[in-house]
């Protein structure tokens, strides 16, 4: 068994094979959380392997047999590669974090980059706001789920004394970034063809209803 691809595999199968892990509740789901979360933050090499192969063997009895044999079918010894090597459909074997401790979507080669790029983006986290007399919870804001499933809420969105601009609630009302907040951050922090800059870029300089106008020209064009 290589545990990697295994882990990368289920990854790639979400759909189908996610339910048997996102049911888990309890010691199993906590020693599960743990192996991945450990991967996560191992460096390649000897301590990566150990945590890949707890967290293989503790999804391989979470799913039933057949499933079981064929993802864990091979020998050992071929063992070879790191983490970030070895994929499946483009998966890899932290995707599996992201999925299931994290809660996000945003894995594989497609989704992948994207969740990286937003998440390299100024952010602050609950505490962060608060410290600054604002309210994390408030409604309409974009919230993503960043490493172990910390709420980070893009900077952005944000004035100096922290409280979040107008047009931001407005326009992430109009993006609906409560259903999906990947896509409204997106749509915030990358280059704009009606605006000809980021949106994120314009907030502050009395351009509201230009940031309006473009977010329901987006809808108009789906």
């Amino acid at each position: 068994m290589n545990p990697l691809q295994v882990l990368a595999a289920v990854a790639a199968a979400w759909e189908r094979l996610g339910p048997y892990l996102t049911c888990l509740s309890g010691e199993s789901r906590e020693r599960l959380a743990s192996a991945l979360e450990a991967l996560r933050a191992a460096d390649a090499g000897g301590e990566q392997r150990g945590h890949a192969e707890a967290a293989a063997r503790l999804v391989l009895d979470c799913l039933p047999p057949e499933e079981a044999r064929r993802l864990g079918a091979g020998d050992d010894a071929r063992y070879t590669g790191t983490a970030g090597e070895i994929t499946v459909h483009g998966f890899r074997a932290d995707d599996l974090a992201v999925l299931l401790i994290d809660g996000s979507p945003m894995v594989g080669p497609v989704l992948g980059p994207v969740r990286t790029r937003l998440l390299a983006q100024p952010a602050l986290d609950d505490a962060d706001v608060r410290s600054r007399g604002g309210d994390p919870l408030a409604p309409g804001l974009i919230r993503l789920p960043g490493a172990g499933g910390r709420g980070l809420l893009p900077g952005f969105q944000f004035r100096e004394d922290a409280l979040p601009w107008r047009v931001v609630l407005e326009v992430n009302a109009i993006l609906d970034a409560g259903r999906d907040p990947w896509g409204a951050a997106d749509w915030w922090l990358s280059d704009n063809a009606w605006l000809r800059t980021a949106p994120a870029s314009l907030l502050g300089t009395a351009r509201d209803e230009e940031l309006v106008g473009a977010a329901h020209s987006l809808l108009e064009g789906e």
